[in-house]
Order: structure tokens, then sequence, then C-alpha cells
């Protein structure tokens, strides 16, 4: 993007190719940002943990109790529901989080304030014994959280330098990967007490956002231009862009397809335990526990080591591309066998596929932004891919539960697994 001289930017070479869209360029930036990187670390754990872990583990046990014959239909309605509201939350708050002037900052008010809705919803799901009660509630804490995501990713493109990219992500992908795993080992241990589980997920979330917001020290911002409101404004800031988006819009494209393919797995968990290979609730409860484990620990592991490994490599497309094709290979042995410990093989396979691309991706999306200026709400339509992706993937579940069985949906997922990474790997001119 030109700057007010017209002259054409400097470019930063990295390991993630060249970054003509930094806010912060290398020069100002020496050192690597201790409390902001520590701050996104912590993010994805301050909303995905515990509202991600709620929705995926201790709302279909909810159901269950209140539903049996309807649980799985109930599962789907909810997570479809939720990720319209979702999708359209996502792309509004990202869009007006670019264009908040305040003196609590850009991103702050949108975290602060969702980080409440969030703690009511929950807490009053959690007294509730009606399953159309219960989706009506989510809707609100489901466009709280894409509120809260919207505005805190965009946090790395505000404050980190190019050269910072790659490692500030590997601690949001690792942070992430806790998020995922950790957290739905948690809440495996509340099956047997699901409103104490999730009132604990409640107050979860208002600790860690209070940490994150105290690590990230975003200061006001009433100093930058105010954004007036006019034709060329509102298509830079409110539509999808449509110059130089070309590479956007296939990892766009390629995350779509990722979470598509690992949500229809991760969607029905409990009752593959339980109705698919058979288990009862408390060894269902075990099983997810093992499940989450091996998740946790490969996953973190693979985060840890995929980044440096990616700088060193000066390659970033590869290991996503790579990370996605392990998730569709995972798919392929609970396909065939229905037994706890091939949901344990898919669990180490998707636990390196999940951990790389966690620590990669992030690195990736930044570089592929076509404006930091909008960085809020072109983040905003990656995560609406994963939003589309959970809602997609919920229904199809849902559909092809019903007509065909659990195990379908393996191989459902390791076609959307393998589109996915053909999409990332068509990306050019990024290494």
């Amino acid at each position: 993007m030109a700057d007010k001289n017209n002259k054409k930017p400097k470019v930063v070479e990295t390991a993630v190719g060249e970054i003509t869209n930094a806010r912060v360029k290398d020069s100002e930036q020496p050192k690597l940002p201790w409390l902001v990187s520590s701050a996104m670390f912590l993010a994805p754990l301050c909303w995905y943990g515990p509202i991600g872990s709620t929705r995926s583990v201790l709302i279909p046990q909810l159901f269950a109790q209140i539903d049996p014959v309807h649980k799985v239909w109930a599962v789907g309605i909810l997570a479809t529901i939720a990720s319209i509201t979702g999708a359209v939350a996502n792309l509004m708050f990202g869009a007006f989080s670019d264009v908040t002037r305040s003196r609590f900052g850009k991103r702050k008010p949108y975290i602060v304030l969702g980080t409440i809705a969030i703690a009511i919803s929950l807490a009053v799901i959690a007294n509730m014994k009606s399953v159309v009660g219960i989706i009506l509630v989510w809707i609100v804490a489901a466009a709280a959280e894409n509120a809260i995501a919207a505005a805190i990713y965009p946090q790395i493109s505000d404050r980190v330098a190019p050269k910072w990219r790659g490692t500030v992500s590997t601690f949001y992908g690792v942070g992430f990967t806790i998020a995922q795993q950790g957290f739905a080992l948690l809440a495996a241990q509340f099956l047997g007490n699901v409103k104490f589980g999730i009132y604990v997920m409640a107050a979860t979330t208002v600790v860690l956002a209070i940490i994150h917001e105290l690590l990230i020290q975003e200061k006001g911002n009433l100093d930058e231009p105010k954004v007036k409101f006019n034709k060329d404004t509102l298509k830079k800031y409110f539509f999808f862009p449509t110059h130089g988006a070309r590479n956007f819009y296939l990892a766009l494209g390629g995350k779509f397809f990722m979470v598509v393919g690992s949500t229809i797995v991760t969607t029905f968990q409990l009752f593959i335990f339980t109705d698919y290979i058979g288990q009862n609730t408390k060894s269902a409860g075990q099983s997810i526990s093992i499940f989450s484990m091996i998740m946790l620990i490969i996953g973190v592991f693979f985060a840890l080591v995929g980044g440096p490994l990616a700088d060193k490599l000066k390659r970033v497309k590869g290991p996503v591309v790579i990370a996605t094709f392990a998730l569709g290979l995972a798919a392929i042995f609970p396909m065939f066998v229905k037994e706890a410990w091939a949901m344990f093989v898919y669990a180490v396979i998707a636990a390196f596929g999940n951990g790389l691309y966690n620590s990669v991706d992030g690195a990736l999306n930044m570089d592929v932004l076509p404006s930091s200026d909008t960085a809020g709400k072109d983040l905003g339509l990656i995560n609406l891919a994963n939003t589309l992706g959970q809602m997609l993937g919920a229904m199809v579940a849902s559909a092809i539960v019903e007509a065909f069985g659990y195990g379908a949906i393996f191989m459902f997922a390791l076609g959307m697994e393998i589109v996915g990474g053909l999409l990332i790997w068509a990306i050019k001119g990024i290494r």
C-alpha cells in the first residue's frame, strides 16, 4: 500500500515471504515483544478454550440429559444457528474495531464486553432445562465469542513487526492448541456435573481475559485519524477485498475446508465414543480425557517446533499443506475400525496436524492480508471461514449421522482436508 508520498512500501523479506502490509517496521522493534507474545499465547485461551469446550463437550451432554432422543439434531441446530450469528458478528465487529477510536484503544472494548457477555450467557445456560432456550441464549454467546475473536487476533498485525510475526504466531498457535485440547480435557471432568462445569468455564474466560488485557497493554488511539464514512471507506472497511487478494482468498478457502473436515469429527466426539464405539458415559469421559491428553501433548510439541522449523527452512506454505493433509489421513483409522484405539490413533496424527497448522497458519494469514489498515475486517473474513466451516461441518455431520451412521463422517472429513490442502498449495509468491 502506498504511503503519503505514493512511494512503494519497503519490502521486508522473511520466512513467510515478502511483507508489504506491516504497521510496525522491523527497525522499530529490534527485540521480541515478550509481553505481546505472552498476551497472544493467552488470547485463544480467553475465548475459544472455555466456550469451545462447552460447545463440544458439555452442551452435548446437557442435551443428552434433557432430550436424549433428539440430541444429535439439537447439537447440529445449535452449531448451525450459532455459526450464522458468529459469521455476521465476526465481520461486523472486525470492521468496527478497525475504525474504532477510543481512550481504551480499538480492540479492547470488544474483548472486554464480549468476555462479559460470554460469562453471563454461560451462567444462564447452566440453569436452563429447555433445548430451545439453550440454543437461543447460545446465539448471544456466539456473537460475543466472535466479537472477541475478531478483535483479539489482529493485535498481532497491530503490534508486531514482520520479523517477529512467525514467533508470535507460534505463541498464539501453542495457546490455541491448549485451548482446543486442554479445555476439552478439563470439560470432560465435568460430564457428571455439567452445571458446575459450565460455571467453571464462565469464570475461566473472565480471569484469562483480564490477564490478557494486562499483558497486551493496549493504549488509547484517539490520536489516529478518524475514518470518515463515505462510499470509498465503506467499501474499504466493510466489504470483501478486491485488489491483490488472490492469495488471501486461497488461504481463506483452505482454512474453510480444513475446519469443515476437523469439525465434522469433533462436533460428535462424545457421541462417537458412546453411540459409534459403544461406550457408556463414564467410559466415554475417560476416553475423551485420553483423546484430549494425546491431542494436547503432541499438539503443543508440534506447535512449539513448527514455527521455528518453518523459520529455519524459510517455508510456511508447505508445513500448512502437510498439516492439512495429516488431518485427512487421521480420519482413515476410525473410518474402518469401531474401537477406542482407532480414535486414539486419530488423535496422534491429528495432533501433529493441528499443532503444526496452529503454529504456522497465523504467519501465513498475516502475509496474505491485502492491507494492515483493514486487518480486523480481513482477519475477520478468515475467521469467518473458520465459523462457516464449523457451521457446515455440524450441519453435514448431523445429516450424515442420521442417513449413513457415524462411520461416514470420517470419509467426508478426509475429502474436505484434501481439498483444503490443495487450495493452500495453490498460493503463489509465498514459500
